[in-house]
């Protein structure tokens, strides 16, 4: 039985719109999220039926205090929760998702997919940003 106000509590943001991967390595980037006024961060991936044998699809997780992150960098794990193997998969995870988590001391963050040995199938992808324990709630609805 849910018991607890999850609704008030969490924003939601475009990570990736939902897009087929074409047959080649070309990588998926995510939106730039702005984690100001949230203490939680968290990037979810929705993963389609993958037609490849062999293709793989690694997830890279950067930061930066700019805006546009002219001065992103990779994440240092302390800072992750999960890790980005465990939020990368390959041409046999049909139809799952994935989620790796930001605990770290810079505003904005991005998510980068890059497939490699995508050259004969196509896999559906779609990211969101979930963003929780706002300073301020409840979060609008729709999400602004």
């Amino acid at each position: 039985m849910a018991s607890k106000d999850l609704h008030n509590n969490i924003h939601v943001a475009r990570g990736l719109s939902p897009v087929a991967a074409g047959t080649d390595n070309t990588a998926y980037v995510s939106q730039i999220i702005d984690t100001a006024g949230y203490e939680a961060v968290e990037f979810l991936i929705a993963i389609g039926a993958n037609t490849d044998a062999d293709a793989t699809f690694t997830v890279l997780f950067e930061d930066g205090n700019a805006a546009n992150l002219s001065d992103a960098a990779a994440v240092d794990d302390k800072f992750l929760l999960g890790t980005e193997a465990l939020a990368s998969f390959q041409f046999d995870d049909d139809n799952e998702v994935r989620k790796i988590g930001y605990v770290g001391p810079k505003r904005y963050c991005r998510v980068t997919i890059t497939p490699a040995g995508n050259g004969a199938g196509n896999i559906f992808i779609a990211g969101l940003w979930l963003l929780g324990h706002p300073r301020s709630a409840p979060t609008s609805n729709p999400p602004a």
